[in-house]
Order: C-alpha cells, then sequence, then structure tokens
C-alpha cells in the first residue's frame, strides 16, 4: 500500500509542478492533489526539494529509455546520435513538466530549477558521450574528447531546435541531420 501511496504522491507533485511550477508548489497543494495526508509525504519525502529532485530524476530514467528507443544497429553513429538527441530534445521539449521548468528557469531563475534544469542538461550531454566513447574505442570515429563533443553537439541541437525558430522558419528533423553531418560529422570521420 506504501508504494502506491509513494507513486500517487509523484504523480501528485508532478502535476503541481507541472501546473504552477517549483517555487509556487506547496506540499499542502501536493497533499491536495494526492489526496493524503500532508503528514504522509513526510513518511517518503523529507522536504519539496527532495520531491523535486526524485521527479526529476525520473524524468531524465524516462528521457534515457525514449533515447534507448531510438537506437538502430544499423545507422551510422552520426545518424544514431541525430536519433537520440532529437528524441531527448523532443522529449524536453514536449513534456509539461519540462516546460515549466524552463519557463521557470527563464523567468524566475528560481536556484532550484537552474539546478534541475542543468542536471538534465548534464544526463543528456552524459548519454551522448558515452555513444562517442563506444565509437572511437571501435574505431568508427576519429579520437576527440566524448564530453566536450556531446556538449558541442548538444548545444548546436538546442540552437537548431529552440533558437533558430524564433526568427525563422523551424528547421525539419532531416535539415538538422543534414547540417550535423555537414558541420560536426563529417569533420569526426576517418580519412
Amino acid at each position: 500500500m506504501s508504494v502506491n501511496r509513494r507513486q500517487l504522491i509523484l504523480d501528485a507533485a508532478a502535476k503541481s509542478f507541472s501546473l504552477f511550477g517549483y517555487k509556487a508548489t506547496t506540499m499542502d497543494q501536493v497533499a491536495k492533489i494526492a489526496n493524503v495526508g500532508k503528514g504522509t509525504i513526510y513518511t517518503f519525502f523529507r522536504n519539496k526539494e527532495e520531491l523535486f529532485k526524485e521527479i526529476v530524476h525520473r524524468l531524465i530514467e524516462e528521457m534515457k529509455a525514449a533515447a534507448d528507443e531510438t537506437l538502430d544497429s544499423s545507422l551510422s553513429l552520426h545518424e544514431n546520435i541525430h536519433q537520440v538527441l532529437y528524441r531527448m530534445l523532443e522529449y524536453r521539449r514536449d513534456h509539461q513538466f519540462m516546460i515549466k521548468l524552463i519557463q521557470e528557469k527563464r523567468e524566475m531563475g528560481t536556484p532550484a530549477v537552474i539546478q534541475m534544469v542543468e542536471e538534465v542538461e548534464e544526463a543528456i550531454v552524459s548519454y551522448i558521450s558515452s555513444r562517442i566513447k563506444k565509437a572511437i574505442e571501435n574505431g568508427r570515429i576519429v579520437e576527440c574528447d566524448p564530453e566536450l563533443t556531446s556538449f558541442l553537439l548538444f548545444k548546436m541541437y538546442i540552437t537548431l531546435i529552440f533558437d533558430w525558430e524564433k526568427k525563422h522558419k523551424p528547421l525539419e528533423k532531416s535539415e538538422i541531420a543534414q547540417l550535423l553531418e555537414l558541420y560536426i560529422f563529417k569533420g569526426l570521420s576517418h580519412p
């Protein structure tokens, strides 16, 4: 029964954070949405920050699982990285919880939110870095700094997906893939 209550609390907190943001969410709101006493929440979580971190960590695991689903051994490294990055950023863009976090980070600069958004971004870079390390080990790409390369790929994707469309027609997924091929992957390929 307690596992169900814990999950109920997590679901209620995710809903509250998605609707109201981190700063405006209270433990009273979470208790009301979960239909449990406020004290019940404290049997599972010490405070709002701990509850928030648990939800973010679950989101990261969901993003990784979604990225894993896009991997295809018949595709090249750059095609797989494109698929993975696109899927993770699509998840980031379309998930209501992440939308609210990014909005709160931008508009209010809430320190806990800034920290968690950075953690999500670090998880994405780390995931891509692990794929690049394997490609280097297998001789599929030239020796490079996997973390730096992953960071650059991630930031390039952010720019092409989110920043570019602020003033231009959004790029299609295939156009982004072509740009990455041109600017990044041809440079990493063996001569």
